[in-house]
C-alpha cells in the first residue's frame, strides 16, 4: 500500500476495491465487532477512499450483515 508517497509493506490487504472508489471488506463472523469497523475505517483512511462496505456472510439474511461507512459522515 502506498501512503503519501511511502510504500507500506505491513500486510494491509483490502478484499475488494471497486472502480478505485468503493472498498469492500468481507467477513464471516458471529457478529461484526468494533475492531472490524476500525479495520474498514483504517483501510479507507490509508487508501484515501471515502466509501466502504463491511459485509458479513455469517447471517441468515445478507442485508443484515452489511455495514456502510463513509468518511466524514456519522450514522
Amino acid at each position: 500500500m502506498n501512503y503519501k508517497g511511502t510504500l507500506l509493506d505491513c500486510g494491509y490487504r483490502v478484499d475488494l476495491l471497486i472502480d478505485g472508489q468503493l472498498l469492500i471488506e468481507l467477513k464471516s463472523v458471529e457478529k461484526i465487532l468494533p475492531i472490524h469497523e476500525a479495520q474498514l475505517l483504517t483501510y479507507l483512511r490509508l487508501g484515501g477512499w471515502k466509501v466502504g462496505l463491511l459485509i458479513n456472510f455469517n447471517v441468515k439474511v445478507l442485508k443484515d450483515g452489511i455495514v456502510r461507512r463513509v468518511l466524514g459522515l456519522t450514522d
